[in-house]
């Protein structure tokens, strides 16, 4: 099944789930194809806003014993509580039968995915659950891989699948639809982690006077 077209494509925070694959401190030291302090600052950015819009969130790592390193310690920080499925050799989290069960088990239809690598463990996943008939959204600034012809040919891979490709703070607005909604100021937090900019921009408009109700001189 593809999903061409927005708004057919659009995120629901009541149809969507997280998916958070293989973010762990060692594959986190291969990633060249941008900033790996960008990188960890989008999968905390989506970590927030999944909290924010409470959305299902599954969490899986790769052979975390070895030198793939745990998951990001301030990615656990972020989803306290949330199980965290161990692959002990599955390159896809879909060949995982604990993984698969437990994106079932969210009952949502539309999967938000990023990954270390996004050649491997956010394009096999994404592809795998379009052809089980999820919309997927693939995050790219929160996935990360060892170049950027790598990362370019991952993204043409997705989007000739049906994949939709986003951003985290895409994939935030695309949730909240509406600044006068429920979430507003958790998604306002979550950008913060995302563009640091956002939160100085806040800090100023602060700071503004407000000249609502003045006459003009």
């Amino acid at each position: 099944m593809t999903w061409e077209h927005y708004p057919a494509t659009r995120l629901d925070r009541e149809r969507a789930a997280l998916l958070l694959i293989d973010h762990q401190v060692g594959l986190l030291l291969g990633v060249h194809d941008h900033d790996q302090e960008e990188l960890r600052r989008n999968v905390i950015a989506l970590a927030r806003i999944a909290k924010a819009f409470r959305l299902p969130t599954v969490l899986t790592t790769a052979m975390a014993d070895g030198p793939n390193g745990l998951l990001l310690p301030e990615l656990a920080a972020e989803l306290p509580g949330t199980p965290v499925i161990n692959r002990d050799g599955e390159i896809d989290p879909f060949d995982n039968a604990d993984f698969r069960a437990a994106v079932e088990a969210t009952g949502r239809n539309q999967l938000i995915i990023a990954g270390i690598s996004t050649d491997v463990c956010t394009a096999f996943p994404a592809m795998s659950a379009v052809a089980a008939g999820y919309q997927v959204h693939g995050v790219l600034d929160a996935s990360g891989t060892w170049n950027v012809l790598a990362e370019q040919a991952a993204a043409l891979r997705m989007q000739a699948a049906g994949v939709v490709l986003s951003s985290a703070v895409g994939v935030g607005s695309e949730l909240q639809h509406d600044w006068r909604a429920e979430g507003s100021q958790q998604l306002v937090d979550a950008f913060t982690s995302a563009i640091p900019f956002y939160e100085s921009l806040m800090v100023a408009a602060s700071r503004r006077p407000r000249l609502t109700g003045l006459a003009p001189p």
